[in-house]
């Protein structure tokens, strides 16, 4: 949902290169985000991914890494611990910082929510943290070992299996996690935090959730993910976590002002490469998506190109007859416009000129449906229709227009 996708590298903090990815949205970029991803997870889990995609459409740039030894990135993750985690969060904010910007907004997801509460101190331009699924201690992680947790303490390390993979457990990461206490980083936060949590998790149970949010200092919120899993797997959940959190963070974050230093001269659309027909519109300050139905081979995440062109002559339609009622000084009722579009045979048009008709060309057709609160007689109902017309929108339609087209090549960065 976003129109650029980087690869970036970086040193973690044993020196080996982590994999990450920078989500950059159409436009200038409003804040950026680093996105710290759950226990033996990567970067394109679905939840972060859709995410990325959700906060890019609201202006704001996403970095997703690996942690070491984890999906792309280098290094042994039986060397790695809470505490390494925390280093890397570090090391790629500073990474930010030096080449972009720093992060605004700390995510993390499980084991890496409690790993941006740790780090959150460390990077100064923090302004929000968010959570999902967090646990409010770090050795939470250990109930997922089961039996092999013993047999840790016994032999000092052991394979884990978790989430159907092989992990080499070592002692100290045991410890680690036994050392590392949450309590005082997230009473020391002093940023709005934004709790996320699924009441059904069977990972981290919901009780989590409570210990964090009484632990954490005002502005707090807590969003219930009601029947989503601990990975959100199902898209559906992924979306409307993603959706609350670029919500919740644009009151913490710089206003968007999408055309910035770069004027764009009254709509820009881009393809996202999320899908096939997906596109972000961005007009003025707005962002929005153009997309089909998933009938059509869309993800219906926005209006169809000629809902679009119905919007303009409803919305164009709804206007005229507002200033029409106020210079005219009518108390007119609330006005609402339905439009529906369709393509016919002119024959078939009753409101086509016998010439038109005659052609037997296909053309497309608007009905519009004007609807007014309170009651409106046949003489105003006459005006109002007769207005409507006038509407410049409608005129545009009627007439027709030219369009000229110009294509120019954008370098790749």
């Amino acid at each position: 949902m976003v129109t650029t996708l980087r690869k970036l590298e970086f040193a973690g903090h044993a020196g080996g290169q982590l994999a990450a990815r920078l989500d950059l949205p159409t436009g200038p970029v409003r804040a950026y985000a680093l996105f710290a991803h759950c226990f033996t997870c990567s970067k394109d889990l679905l939840a972060a991914r859709r995410i990325a995609a959700e906060l890019g459409r609201a202006g704001i740039a996403v970095m997703r890494f690996d942690f070491t030894g984890l999906g792309s990135s280098e290094g042994e993750f039986g060397s790695t611990n809470f505490s390494s985690n925390v280093a890397d969060l570090v090391l790629a904010a500073d990474y930010l910082r030096a080449n972009f910007e720093a992060p605004s907004l700390l995510i993390g997801h499980s084991l890496g929510g409690a790993a941006v509460l740790a780090a959150a101190g460390k990077i100064p331009e923090t302004k929000a943290v968010v959570t999902i699924g967090a646990p409010a201690d770090a050795d939470h992680v250990l109930k997922s070992f089961g039996a092999s947790l013993q047999e840790i303490e016994q032999k000092g390390e052991a394979e884990v299996q978790l989430g159907g993979r092989s992990f080499h457990i070592a002692s100290q990461f045991v410890a680690d996690v036994q050392q590392a206490t949450l309590r005082e980083a997230i009473a020391g936060l002093r940023k709005p935090l934004l709790i996320l949590h699924a009441p059904l998790d069977q990972t981290v149970g919901i009780d989590n959730a409570t210990r964090i949010f009484l632990a954490a200092k005002h502005p707090k919120s807590f969003v219930s993910l009601d029947t989503a899993d601990h990975l959100l797997s199902e898209p559906r959940d992924a979306e409307f976590a993603a959706s609350v959190i670029a919500g919740w963070a644009g009151r913490y974050l710089r206003e968007d002002a999408p055309q910035g230093s770069e004027p764009i001269e009254h709509v820009r659309v881009t393809e996202t490469g999320e899908a096939k027909f997906q596109n972000a519109v961005q007009a003025g300050r707005h962002r929005l998506f153009a997309d089909e139905p998933e009938s059509a081979g869309g993800l219906d995440s926005g209006p169809s190109p000629y809902d679009f062109l119905s919007v303009a002559l409803g919305a164009c339609t709804s206007m005229t007859l507002r200033i029409y009622a106020e210079h005219k000084k009518i108390p007119l009722g609330r006005v609402s416009v339905d439009v529906s579009h369709a393509k016919m045979h002119a024959r078939d048009c009753e409101e086509c000129t016998e010439e038109e008709r005659a052609s037997g060309a296909r053309i497309d057709r608007f009905e519009r449906v004007v609807t007014v609160d309170g009651e409106v007689d046949a003489e105003l109902s006459a005006k109002i229709a007769e207005i409507a017309d006038k509407c410049p929108v409608h005129r545009t339609l009627e007439a027709g227009s030219k369009v000229k087209t110009t294509v120019r090549s954008k370098p790749e960065r």
